[in-house]
């Protein structure tokens, strides 16, 4: 039994003979959601949260063509054929160190999902997505959208992801305005955020 199993062993131990306590209904939150909503078209919205962000953005442009001629990109074992034609591609098989990732030009990925109410885009470590550091240690990011996977609001994302999977939640390119209120961009992550929407 590890740490963390102990922990909780005697965690649970200490609160056996404690009666657990019933949420009134005055006191629970209410989880009735507005899930959707009509608006402006899905995508115009979404193009328009990214700007907002200083993300750049490409519609219907092949991603092969946008690919080509970034450098060495790292790009995830399941990234579809058709988006490598010509790319100057490395594979993170077997996975590469942060420190091998830093020296790479950027790396190119899908997406779970995308909100277009918040411009968020989330990641969920699927195939052509692949492990967290891939999108975090890279200076450049260039993640496809497929049209399909817009939604309008955070609780229709929320609708469509595996909670277990691990999500990595992207709203621009990495900043914090900490530093004297100067917007620095790139220290938390890629300071480059380039979105193809399919």
């Amino acid at each position: 039994m590890g740490s963390r199993e102990t922990i909780l062993v005697r965690v649970r131990s200490a609160l056996a003979d404690v009666p657990r306590a019933e949420t009134p209904d005055s006191v629970r939150v209410p989880r009735d959601y507005q899930r959707s909503r009509s608006g402006p078209d899905l995508v115009e919205l979404f193009l328009d949260r990214l700007m907002d962000y200083r993300a750049l953005v490409h519609l219907d442009t092949p991603v092969a063509e946008l690919a080509r001629g970034r450098g060495r990109l790292m790009v995830p074992p399941g990234t579809p054929g058709e988006w490598l034609s010509g790319v100057d591609v490395v594979r993170d098989d077997p996975p590469l160190t942060a420190t091998e990732l830093d020296r790479l030009d950027g790396v190119l990925t899908g997406c779970a999902v995308a909100i277009a109410e918040t411009g968020t885009i989330i990641l969920d470590g699927g195939p052509a997505q692949g492990r967290r550091a891939l999108t975090l240690v890279p200076d450049h990011h260039l993640c496809v959208v497929n049209r399909e996977q817009i939604v309008r609001t955070v609780p229709e994302a929320l609708q469509r992801l595996d909670p277990t999977r691990p999500l990595t939640w992207i709203s621009g390119p990495s900043a914090t305005s900490d530093i004297e209120p100067d917007r620095i961009e790139g220290v938390h992550g890629p300071r480059t955020l380039e979105v193809a929407i399919l």
